[in-house]
C-alpha cells in the first residue's frame, strides 16, 4: 500500500508544550522546555459553560483540531475528520466503574454522555456546526499510526481534505494500572490531495513488515515531557516534522506490520 498526501496544517497541544511554534523549537533545540506546566487548554469554540464542564479529552482534542484548521486556512465546518485515542476518557470511565459498583443508580447522565469514544468528535460537530463524516478510531498502542493511515486513505479515495486528530488524557483509579498514562497530549492534521494549493509539506505512507525496518525512537528535548502519555509514540513522527529537510519516520501499526512514512 502507497498512500501520497500533503499536510496543510499541524497543531501540538501538551502541558510543558502548548503550541506547535514552542514544540518545534524545543524538538530543534531552539530553545529549552518551559518549566512551567498549563493545566489544560481552554478551547473558545465552546461558549464559557460548556467550557467549564467539558471533560479534558473534549478540550485537548478541539484544541488541537481548532489550530490544526486555523494552520491550515481552513473552515472547521467543511472539513471530515477522524478523531483517534488509545483510551478515550479513562477518568470518566474509572467514575463510571466506580460508581456501578457502590451506587449506580446515580450515575450521571452528563458523564455517562461524555463516556463514549466518540464523544469529542461529537462536540466538535456540533460545535462548528459540520454536517461532514466523522470517524472515531482506537488501536492501543498502535493508535496514532493506524489513524494517520485512515485519514490519508480518506483524502486519496475523496481528493478532499481531512482533519486528523490524536489525543490522549490522564488515567486515574485502579484503570492506570492497566492503562497507564499522565499529562494531557493532543495533536492535529489537516491533510489534503497532493495538488492541494495550501500543502506545507507532502507524505508518502507505506505499510512493511516490521523486520524490514528500524522503529523509530524519539530522541529530542520533548520526548521526556511527553513519553508517560499514551500518545507518546506519535512523538516521532512529529520530530521529523519539526526538521526542514526531507526524513523518513517508521511507526508500528502491528505486531507485524509498520508505516514507513517520507517527509517531504
Amino acid at each position: 500500500m502507497t498512500l501520497r498526501v500533503a499536510i496543510e496544517g499541524i497543531s501540538f497541544w501538551s502541558s510543558r508544550l502548548p503550541g506547535w511554534d514552542l514544540a518545534s523549537a524545543v524538538i530543534c533545540g531552539d530553545q529549552p522546555p518551559p518549566e512551567a506546566a498549563n493545566p489544560r487548554p481552554s478551547p473558545t469554540l465552546l461558549a464559557p459553560t460548556e467550557r467549564r464542564r467539558a471533560p479534558d479529552t473534549v478540550a485537548i482534542a478541539l484544541e488541537a483540531a481548532a489550530r490544526a484548521c486555523e494552520a491550515a486556512s481552513r473552515q472547521p465546518s467543511e472539513l471530515p475528520s477522524v478523531f483517534a485515542s488509545t483510551h478515550g476518557d479513562l477518568a470518566i470511565s474509572d467514575y463510571m466503574c466506580q460508581t456501578l459498583v457502590s451506587t449506580p443508580t446515580l450515575i450521571s447522565p452528563v458523564k455517562f454522555h461524555n463516556s463514549v469514544h466518540n464523544a469529542a468528535a461529537g462536540y466538535w460537530s456540533i460545535g462548528t456546526g459540520s454536517l461532514a463524516p466523522y470517524t472515531a478510531i482506537s488501536a492501543h498502542e498502535y493508535t496514532f499510526a493506524v489513524g494517520l493511515i485512515e485519514a490519508a486513505t480518506q483524502v486519496v479515495c475523496e481528493q478532499k481534505p481531512v482533519l486528523y486528530v490524536a489525543f490522549d488524557i490522564e488515567a486515574k483509579g485502579a484503570l492506570s494500572s492497566m492503562a497507564p498514562s499522565r499529562g494531557l497530549f493532543g495533536v492535529g492534521l489537516v491533510l489534503g490531495p497532493v495538488t492541494s494549493a495550501q500543502a506545507q509539506r507532502s507524505l508518502i505512507l507505506t505499510t512493511e513488515p516490521v523486520e524490514a525496518c528500524s522503529l523509530t525512537p524519539a530522541r529530542s528535548a520533548a520526548a521526556p515531557l511527553v513519553a508517560d502519555n499514551a500518545l507518546a509514540p506519535c512523538l516521532p513522527f512529529f520530530e521529523v516534522l519539526a526538521q526542514s529537510h526531507p526524513r523518513t519516520v517508521c511507526l508500528a501499526i502491528s505486531q507485524r506490520l509498520a508505516l514507513n512514512v517520507q517527509v517531504n
